[in-house]
């Protein structure tokens, strides 16, 4: 039982309105989970444990857009 927190960090490309579309969902999907802006670009979510932080990383994973650049850090609460 260790309290975990989940960063996504992401640059996604805006240049055409299909890029701004994805983009759009990306952010909405990240916020429908949970997940917190901590600062532009980069979202924050806290977990009560290491299973139920990888149950939201699949999530992003589902949910990446087809182009861009998206990082995801999972660090403890101590190390937070």
């Amino acid at each position: 039982y260790r309290i975990m927190w989940t960063i996504v960090m992401y640059d996604l490309p805006t240049e055409t309105k299909k890029e701004r579309k994805a983009a759009a969902k990306f952010r909405k999907d990240l916020l429908q989970d949970g997940f917190n802006m901590f600062q532009f670009s980069m979202y924050i979510r806290h977990s009560s444990s290491s299973q139920n932080a990888d149950v939201h990383h699949k999530r992003v994973i589902k949910s990446l857009p087809p182009m861009g650049k998206v990082g995801i850090l999972q660090i403890t609460d101590k190390q937070f």
